[in-house]
């Protein structure tokens, strides 16, 4: 493994940096409120399949009991 004195590291970490896209404001905004959504229309989801599950199960269960 090569070994790099820290003037060189930093140098290099400094490079690399520069070719990142950083993404603008608007995407962040954009992101964000898609993230939000999906986690919303997720949640909303599993809540019907748990309503439905639970409302199944205490048929089931009726029947018996």
């Amino acid at each position: 493994m090569a070994t790099t004195n820290p003037l060189q590291f930093i140098q290099q970490v400094r490079a690399e940096v520069a070719k990142v896209v950083w993404p603008t404001r608007r995407e962040v905004m954009l992101t964000t409120v898609m993230v939000f959504i999906l986690a919303a229309l997720t949640a909303v989801f599993f809540a019907t399949v748990d309503i439905i599950i639970r409302g199944g199960l205490q048929a089931v269960l009726n029947m018996f009991g």
